[in-house]
Order: structure tokens, then C-alpha cells, then sequence
């Protein structure tokens, strides 16, 4: 399989003959990786269940697992889901790696249908299972939103969306999603949102798809799936706990499947998934985090905060030349919009992942500020 080189792989590669500013210390606003500390409760679960490392998972997950998971759902967004409808996951990359290698393989000539500036793995799961890739170009003209043309959804077998957006941060209205599932439905293709960043929204609770099939009248979520992971809304990424959520019919197979995959999360890590599920006051402290670094981003770079994740998508003119720039005057990493994109998508821009407390945000992006006026001079 011939996969792209890695965006931050990429960026290692840009910047390894230059020699930073060593005036500054070093910073990076490039990895959607919270920096907050994971909360007490949950590093305090995860010592308490330690004892279970001698035992094997199952694939399925612990009902306990299962509970706080359902209970997210029904807390986050009044949604009362069965046991068949929801699998955990570890993780979501995974499942985006390998579900559309399940749900594409007994097709002849598959067709996957993905946002563009993107998450890597979309791609490479394209790749995997042998696909044709149709874009969903994101930009300025559109207001980074996935414009509809039904002539290509007809050929479509799976369709990946992912609002809120990484790496714009635009996010789908109820309407819009209402108008994808009923597409699903008219083409019969499968439609799976990422939702991983569905939590860290600045003011209005915003929907899950699942709601907008309900809404649609689709109640039984037929040809509609979503997934969501821990990472982001608990600052716990290496807990890798997720899950994939929906169609029953379809991941009745897809647990068959994945018994084969054996990406069963330890049990350790599903109990103390369980109480991160189950509990949203934690993840009001870290979106209010957000918010503030937010507010420096307008008052440093007159940028307005998105409607969620916390991502800025900053227009810079040339992206490779300001990412140069940036790192060797300030010793700052940020990542080229063009590496998220293909077909000239995502170039001018560069993606900066506002993780850190507002401090260290407010530092990185007083450089940011200093090197686009040195630019603009």
C-alpha cells in the first residue's frame, strides 16, 4: 500500500535543515493533543482497577463500559440507545482505519466520499480498501462546509463527515445534517460522522447526527452511524477509549468483525472509561479553558472563536513560507494547511491547536502576531 507521508512527518522533513531562534524556547501548536492534566477522578479509577490486567477483555466491552457510554448519550444528547447500538472502540482512529476496510470490502468498485482539508486516516483507509476517493472541498467560497452534489453522492458507498471540523472548526446546523441522512437514505449509502470534538463547543450544546436521524424521521438510524472518543473531552488521549454508535444492522456484523481485529480496550482502561463517560462537569472546566484561549486569539489576532473544537484555521497568504518563518524567528511549530488537503485545498492557511493554558497560548500566538506583521511589513 502506498500511504502519504504523515503531515507531522512532513513538517519534521520542512523544518529539519532550519535552526531556531533560541531566544525563545521552543512551542508547538500542531497536535490536536490537550495539555491539561487528565482529572483526579479518572486517574484515581485507573488505579483502583489496576488488578484487572490479569484478566483478558472482551471485545464487546464490559457492561460497565457499555452503561457509562449510554449514559453519555442520553446525559449529552437525550438520546436512549440500546446495547446493539453502540460498540466501544478503542479509540477512533482505529475505526476509521478499519471500518471502511469491513463495509467496503465486498464491494467491486467502492467509493468513499470524505470533507477535504482532512484527518489523515480518511485517506488511508481509502487507500486500504482499494477506494476512489470523492472530496468534499472545504474552503472560504463555501464557508468550509460540504457542498452537495447528488449526481456523486449516487455513486457514493460510504460518506465520512466530521463536524465540528478538524481542521476548520466549522460546524453542520441540525438542517444540514437532516439533509445528509435523508441523502443516505435516498442513495443508500452509509453515513458515519466523526464527533470527536462534539464536546468542546464554546456556548450552544451542539447536536450529535444522531439527533438530526431522529429528527429526519430515520429513528432506527438506518445507514447512519457516528463515533466519538474520550481523547478530547476528558484531556485523555491515552486512555483510548471511543465508541461507534447507530445502525444496529450494521454493527452486528462489524462486532464479528472486530473480534478479528482485537483492538478490545484492557479492562483497567474500560472502568476507568466507564466514570469519564458517565461524568460532563469536568468537561465544562476544560471547554471554558478553551473559551479563554479563544478570547486571547481575538485580542492578539483579531480572529473570531468557532462554534467549537479548538482549532484556529488561519489565513496567512503562503503557508510554508510562514511555517519557515515562524520556526526559525520564534521558534514556534505550526502545521501547513496544505498538508491537511489535497488538489490545492487547505493551501494559505495553517492549523493551530489552541491545547495549552492560556499563559503558554498567549505566548505562542504574541509570536504568531510578530511574525505575520514582520510579513505584512
Amino acid at each position: 500500500m502506498n500511504f502519504e507521508t504523515y503531515p507531522f512527518e512532513k513538517l519534521n522533513h520542512l523544518l529539519e535543515s532550519i535552526t531556531p531562534n533560541q531566544e525563545f524556547p521552543p512551542l508547538s501548536l500542531t497536535i490536536g493533543e490537550p495539555q491539561f492534566e487528565t482529572p483526579k477522578f479518572i486517574r484515581d479509577a485507573l488505579g483502583e482497577h489496576s488488578d484487572l490486567l490479569n484478566k483478558y477483555p472482551k471485545t464487546a466491552g464490559e457492561s460497565v463500559l457499555r452503561e457509562g457510554i449510554l449514559q453519555y448519550l442520553r446525559n449529552r444528547f437525550d438520546l436512549e440507545l440500546g446495547e446493539e447500538q453502540i460498540i466501544p472502540t478503542f479509540g477512533t482512529r482505529e475505526v476509521l482505519f478499519n471500518f471502511p476496510q469491513f463495509l467496503l470490502f465486498d464491494i467491486e468498485h467502492p467509493v468513499i466520499v470524505f470533507p477535504n482539508p482532512f484527518y489523515q486516516i480518511y485517506e488511508g483507509a481509502a487507500k486500504a480498501s482499494r477506494a476512489e476517493v470523492i472530496y468534499l472541498d472545504l474552503n472560504e467560497a463555501n464557508h468550509f462546509q460540504p457542498v452537495i452534489d447528488e449526481a456523486q453522492l449516487a455513486k457514493a458507498d460510504l460518506v465520512i463527515l466530521n463536524s465540528p471540523n478538524n481542521p476548520t472548526s466549522s460546524v453542520m446546523t441540525m438542517e444540514q445534517m437532516k439533509q445528509w441522512v435523508r441523502l443516505a437514505l435516498k442513495y443508500d449509502f452509509v453515513l458515519l460522522n466523526d464527533e470527536c470534538y462534539v464536546d468542546l463547543y464554546l456556548n450552544d450544546p451542539i447536536p450529535s447526527l444522531l439527533n438530526a436521524s431522529i429528527e429526519a424521521g430515520n429513528e432506527s438510524f438506518k445507514n447512519v452511524l457516528v463515533i466519538n472518543s474520550i481523547s478530547k473531552r476528558s484531556s485523555a488521549p491515552g486512555l483510548r477509549s471511543g465508541f461507534i454508535a447507530g445502525d444496529a444492522s450494521i454493527l452486528e456484523a462489524y462486532m464479528v468483525y472486530r473480534t478479528y481485529v482485537g483492538c478490545a480496550l484492557p479492562l483497567p482502561l474500560q472502568y476507568t472509561a466507564a466514570a469519564a463517560w458517565a461524568d460532563q462537569a469536568h468537561v465544562d472546566l476544560f471547554r471554558e479553558k478553551y473559551r479563554k484561549n479563544f478570547e486571547v486569539a481575538k485580542e492578539l489576532l483579531g480572529v473570531d472563536a468557532p462554534e467549537a473544537t479548538f482549532y484556529i484555521w488561519l489565513k496567512v497568504g503562503d503557508e510554508i513560507a510562514f511555517t519557515k518563518a515562524l520556526y526559525e524567528k520564534y521558534n514556534l511549530k505550526v502545521l501547513p494547511g496544505s498538508f491537511l488537503g489535497r488538489e490545492g485545498e487547505g493551501k494559505g492557511y495553517v492549523r493551530l491547536a489552541l491545547v495549552y493554558e492560556a499563559e503558554k497560548t498567549k505566548e505562542a500566538l504574541e509570536r504568531i502576531k510578530m511574525c505575520m506583521g514582520e510579513i505584512n511589513e
